[in-house]
């Protein structure tokens, strides 16, 4: 049972004849999980914002609200405390039952949504044409989680895989096969030398960019030049308000100046790096036009061309299997996996129907959809008839809500795509798809130490596959090591080193992506995502296997176990803390997915951990006084081991028994 969502069930109706509104929900907010164990297990603080609406004494109106909600057979006690704090605690006989009622089942006293929606997830959504570098870690590892979540709580969940394979990255890769492959290096490795060739046209469109941006740069630089000087030779008027405002407008300008400087400076270490390699600076003079000649072998893709629709079909299969390989290192499936590709007939229906619908009108030869709360349309047709991601996507929601009939849709893409989202939404509600609620589950960057993001010393992505590599090349240290310094010495065999680091590797790259708040950037580290203490899936991961390890220690029959009938005890303070933190495992599912965070789930795991840290110091298990203590402590210790495991699993995560 999620006992925060039965209190304010609760609280609802009372609160509604307290404040003489229907609408209670912002005053059901108010009632949470008490901060400090000293004030009881949860606490309601709408007594407060309530008494100065109505005009009474804060103290008075909490009375009132403590007297009228019926909560004798929840709570042992309720208290106000202060200006009106509603302090409850939950009585012990009730956690006993449940916990023991929780033990019993799968679902670890969850309950399955009453009211099942059909949601489908867009994550991960690689451009198959290159290898998964650390930027897709965040996607594939949110999105993961959230379905896992969303359907262990009921929820009908499509995985889509929107890949990338029909873009412009695709007649950048036919140009280069056309113009630089390497036979052998192909031959060798397929996926390898595409992206060499990739990075190469890359490359030298970048330097005809460059070369051709330089002037221009260096107009801007003298323009935002004469701006600082003008406003440097402005005296100060002493009106402070205006001086004020002066220097503001300064500052601004010298951060224009500033960034425009550094525009220039990469524009030349682009062209440099080009310059200063004589083979790439043969292959660019020879390739002036290559821009343009590689948009036209998309164009050519687009169009059916013999030649490149072949290539891309020999191209593809092998980049997909490069990327299931990684996605099988990760545990991650999904249920279709359609590509920009599968919706490229459509398109002209998706413009004709914006076109009916009087949303769509011709704006310099482009056809643009109009937006109010936009000062840039979102166009769907370029002049010359080309069509853009904007069109597709919106292809892909109309095929989804014929195929699926979503609810919700939830694109799980980085935040630099905000706008793009804001309008596809705004188009889509208004074009094809009114009812459904559509959401963008955008992300933060994964940075270096140094604050920057995640890159190899040449500037380029880190590979995803090399990330977990290192990771279990890391974890294999780390195991090998405590392993090794064991008063008995070591424990485990080379296999069993082996399957660990893997387990604990990949782990501790998915939470220490799933700990952060989404929408934050976070430093990445080896070191603290495998240390043994903090919120990390080493340490998680080591709680649940202390627990295997009781049971291996004292010889206990699990099955036996956990079919006995005998009943969990909570005698001590700490067996009582650990079941209550165990029952509030349905509460932190709730709140996954009240706002899509996974790092509720991780935060909830490690309170978790550290609960049951403390019982594991305070309440001996083996050598208990008696049986029936012993009984009940092992049936919590292997209570909370399942939660620990089920939870680390929504997060796409595996467990060990030995550490």
């Amino acid at each position: 049972m999620n006992i925060l969502a039965e209190l304010k069930n609760r609280f609802r109706d009372v609160l509604a004849e307290v404040s003489g509104e229907t609408d209670v929900q912002n005053l059901l907010d108010m009632i949470k999980p008490a901060q400090d164990a000293r004030f009881g297990d949860y606490q309601a603080n709408c007594a407060m914002p309530l008494g100065k609406r109505l005009g009474k004494p804060p103290r008075e109106v909490a009375e009132e609200i403590s007297n009228k909600v019926r909560l004798d057979d929840l709570c042992s006690q309720t208290d106000i405390a202060g200006p009106g704090f509603i302090n409850l605690t939950i009585d012990d006989r009730w956690i006993t039952s449940q916990v023991n009622t929780a033990r019993k089942e799968s679902r670890l006293g969850v309950a399955v949504n009453a009211n099942p929606q059909t949601f489908i997830l867009d994550y991960s959504s690689p451009n198959v044409a290159k290898p998964m570098h650390v930027g897709h870690i965040r996607s594939t590892v949110i999105g993961d989680s959230l379905a896992r979540t969303l359907r262990f709580l009921g929820h009908q969940v499509i995985a889509d895989n929107h890949l990338g394979d029909w873009g412009t990255q695709f007649g950048m890769i036919i140009y280069g096969y056309k113009h630089f492959v390497n036979a052998e290096a192909y031959q060798q490795h397929e996926v390898r030398e595409l992206s060499r060739l990739y990075r190469l046209v890359n490359q030298l469109i970048d330097y005809w960019k460059s070369k051709g941006g330089v002037a221009a740069q260096q107009e801007e630089i003298a323009r935002r030049e004469t701006v600082v000087s003008e406003l440097e030779t402005v005296e100060p008027s002493g009106d402070k308000k205006e001086d004020k405002k002066h220097r503001k407008a300064l500052g601004r300008a010298r951060d224009q100046l500033t960034q425009a400087c550094q525009v220039l400076e990469s524009l030349k270490a682009k062209i440099q790096t080009v310059e200063n390699d004589e083979v790439l600076l043969q292959q660019a003079q020879a390739h002036p036009e290559i821009a343009r000649n590689a948009l036209l072998e998309t164009a050519q893709l687009h169009e059916g061309d013999a030649t490149n629709r072949q290539l891309w079909e020999e191209f593809l299969p092998k980049c997909r299997e490069d990327i299931q390989r990684v996605y099988a290192r990760l545990s991650v499936e999904f249920d279709v996996e359609y590509g920009e590709s599968f919706y490229h007939e459509m398109l002209p229906g998706v413009v004709s129907g914006l076109q009916e619908a009087g949303l769509a009108s011709e704006s310099e030869g482009a056809q643009c959809v109009f937006l109010d709360d936009f000062e840039t349309p979102m166009i769907v047709q370029k002049s010359d008839g080309a069509f853009l991601y904007a069109t597709t996507d919106l292809a892909t929601i109309e095929y989804r809500m014929q195929q699926w009939q979503a609810d919700e849709i939830l694109y799980v893409v980085d935040h630099r795509q905000s706008e793009h989202f804001q309008k596809l939404f705004a188009v889509a509600n208004a074009w094809n798809a009114p009812q459904v609620q559509m959401h963008h589950i955008s992300f933060g960057t994964v940075l270096d130490e140094s604050g920057r993001p995640y890159k190899t010393r040449s500037g380029d992505a880190v590979g995803l596959e090399g990330l977990l590599d290192e990771a279990v090349n890391k974890a294999y240290e780390v195991v090998s090591a405590n392993d090794d310094s064991k008063p008995n010495g070591s424990e485990l065999s080379e296999e069993m080193r082996r399957h660990i680091a893997d387990v604990v590797g990949h782990g501790a790259i998915k939470y220490a992506d799933l700990s952060h708040n989404r929408t934050s950037d976070y430093v990445f580290s080896y070191d603290k995502m495998m240390a043994l203490e903090g919120n990390t899936a080493t340490y998680m991961q080591y709680s649940y296997a202390r627990v295997q390890s009781i049971f291996r220690k004292g010889d206990v029959d699990l099955d036996a176990l956990r079919q006995s009938e005998s009943a969990i005890l909570l005698g001590h303070a700490a067996e009582r803390a650990l079941a209550m933190m165990i029952l509030r495992y349905s509460e932190a599912l709730e709140q996954v997915v009240e706002d899509y965070r996974p790092n509720q789930l991780t935060n909830y795991l490690f309170d978790l951990a550290k609960r049951f840290s403390s019982f594991f110091e305070q309440c001996p298990v083996l050598k208990s006084e008696d049986e029936a203590i012993k009984q009940s402590r092992l049936k919590l210790c292997d209570l909370t081991g399942r939660v620990i495991a089920h939870g680390l699993d929504l997060l796409g995560i595996g467990v060990v028994d030995q550490m």
